[in-house]
């Protein structure tokens, strides 16, 4: 039961535990579930490079040395490769430079991880794994091969690197002769007769069994760097890294909503005391345990003032409440039980945004201004206004999200041109939009977490439909296109889409809210008139500009013009006679009246 209900976290399973497109696809991928819906994620949104990197680095044990967090010199010269975004993205950075590092004629990458306090052999693992999940992406139609033809550049090239693997396979071949012919079996009593060896011996073979040991390790170091060459070509992986070392702000924050939902709902949220505690008593709370500390590891660790809402942008409003634009949210991969509980690969995320994009329940009550998100987190937002538009929004990009990853999911085998270039135009102009909605979304609000008093009465339950105003509400298919809006037997409320419920929270405000009615004057049509909250945002929904009106007139083909231009010229009639309400056009309608008319006669 215990997986189940995680499989049904993470999307692979739906409400009726059967496995949902993107569950199928995790099903045939050999890797985690957090790590394979972070690669296909990064497929969908042109991220793959960076995305690639940062799954095999979360796949191995950290390369940063628990030992060299006292060193000063090693804390100075890792300073360039920390990023305050997260642990991710220093080890994105960090795998980044490792590889500039090889790259360069003669460079010492072993001494370079060294003076950083880092251990190569993680590298080496993270860069063995970047290539495997490649392949896997390859092989499973999520991203394309890359198959050019070979100039005579390319050829010089080419032949240059197979005189290179070949003097590398040479001395491959000679490292495992000489430890071929090194191997012994050691005895206890050496030498003639088997008398043991005096002490000056015992001293001098000593010396040069830690010789020969130095010797080795520097030639398994050699051969190990032997290895990474045969298996890669350098170049092609300095190209691959290139792409993802100078992220824009706006692939950042792409990148980091992409693994917060690989990573949901493994969130933790700061104390609200966290201002007057030193950095290393910096205490979270995540939904399952309270307390739980940074691991010392972590960035977030050595910089925690990132992670505080900043005094000018906050305002206190209660007690242990604040409201602010800047509330943010912890998204971790592990959490290490040890003599303390420790977050450990972490990555911060605007709060209100990344919730409502990725959860997996959001609750209302009747205006949109107090939000539940998954149970245990409290959103209060002080503008009807501002709530309606941001959730809104928030379930728009959600239901295009899950549309195009579908569509990408399902066009794994096909290869028509025409389709994956209208995909790739929705795919950017999602992606525009989604960091627009984390970057730019300016609205206050208080973020908490309910206590277990709180949750216990915080749904108004299920009611009768006959005192309710469920028969009042307006067609929301245009809203949650393939919804049917229905009464919520737990909770109560209005169950839209299987993520989001309408009113189900119990509030003061909840036996009036529901059908009182403000002006408000609709952006695209110059409509202005008295709206409930949620025909306001009914009315959004259908209502659009009309310069994407006549773009989506232009696209629109063949019978599907004809169908339109049909619908345009026909209206409802009701008819008296047959007492049936119709929809027919206007010659139509004269048409039925005459047959009355005679059948009158």
């Amino acid at each position: 039961q215990t997986a189940v209900t995680y499989l049904k976290q993470q999307g692979a399973l739906d409400n009726r535990s059967e496995l949902t497109s993107i569950g199928k696809l995790l099903a045939q991928l050999p890797v985690d579930v957090v790590i394979g819906k972070m690669l296909v994620l990064g497929s969908l949104f042109n991220l793959v490079e960076p995305m690639l990197t940062v799954a095999a680095a979360l796949s191995v044990q950290s390369p940063f040395l628990r030992s060299s967090q006292q060193n000063p010199d090693c804390a100075t010269a890792r300073q360039p490769l920390h990023s305050n975004h997260g642990d991710p993205f220093t080890l994105l950075n960090t795998f980044n430079a490792w590889v500039e590092v090889k790259g360069e004629r003669g460079g010492g990458s072993r001494k370079w991880c060294r003076r950083r306090g880092l251990e190569e052999q993680r590298l080496y693992e993270m860069v063995n794994l970047r290539r495997q999940f490649k392949e896997l992406l390859k092989s499973h139609g999520l991203l394309e091969s890359e198959e050019t033809a070979p100039s005579g550049g390319d050829r010089a090239k080419r032949r240059e690197r197979l005189t290179e693997r070949r003097k590398l396979h040479q001395l491959k071949r000679d490292h495992e002769q000489q430890e071929g012919s090194k191997r012994k079996v050691l005895k206890l009593e050496e030498g003639q007769d088997g008398e043991l060896s005096g002490s000056g011996s015992d001293t001098e073979e000593r010396g040069r069994g830690r010789k020969d040991k130095k010797d080795r390790k520097e030639q398994d170091v050699d051969i190990q760097e032997v290895k990474f060459k045969l298996r890669h070509n350098v170049s092609e992986l300095q190209e691959a890294v290139s792409v993802s070392q100078d992220l824009s702000s706006r692939q950042q924050a792409l990148l980091k909503l992409l693994l917060c939902r690989g990573l949901y709902p493994q969130l933790a949220l700061p104390d609200e005391h966290n201002t007057t505690r030193k950095d290393s008593d910096q205490v979270f709370h995540t939904r399952s345990k309270q307390g739980v500390v940074i691991h010392p590891t972590s960035v977030f660790s050595s910089d925690p003032e990132v992670l505080h809402v900043p005094e000018a942008d906050s305002r206190d409003t209660g007690p242990d409440r604040k409201d602010s634009s800047k509330h943010q949210l912890l998204a971790f991969v592990t959490l290490l039980e040890t003599n303390k509980p420790y977050l450990s690969n972490c990555v911060r995320v605007p709060a209100l945004q990344a919730l409502l994009l990725v959860s997996n329940s959001v609750d209302t009550n009747a205006d949109c201004t107090r939000l539940v998100v998954d149970g245990w987190l409290e959103l209060e937002l002080k503008e009807p206004e501002e709530a309606l538009r941001v959730l809104s929004t928030a379930i728009s990009l959600r239901a295009e999200w899950e549309r195009l990853l579908q569509a990408q999911l399902g066009q794994n085998q096909a290869g028509e041109a025409s389709v994956q270039g209208l995909s790739r135009r929705n795919r950017e102009k999602l992606s525009e939009n989604l960091v627009r909605f984390l970057l730019y979304t300016e609205v206050v609000y208080s973020l908490q977490r309910l206590t277990a008093l709180q949750t216990q009465n915080l749904y108004v339950g299920p009611q009768p439909e006959s005192g309710s105003s469920y028969a009042e509400t307006p067609d929301l298919s245009l809203l949650f296109p393939g919804a049917e809006p229905k009464p919520d037997p737990i909770k109560g409320g209005l169950q839209v889409t299987s993520f989001f419920t309408y009113n189900c929270l119990t509030d003061s405000k909840d036996l009036y809210s529901e059908c009182l009615r403000t002006f408000w004057s609709c952006p695209n049509c110059d409509l202005y008139m008295p709206l409930t909250p949620l025909e306001r945002m009914h009315h959004e929904a259908s209502c659009r500009p009309a310069g994407e009106k006549e773009q989506e007139e232009k696209e629109s083909e063949g019978g599907r013009a004809g169908s339109s231009s049909m619908s345009a010229l026909t209206r409802a009639y009701h008819c008296d006679v047959c007492n049936e309400d119709l929809t027919l056009t206007s010659t139509e309608i004269l048409k039925h009246k005459r047959q009355h008319m005679y059948s009158a006669k």
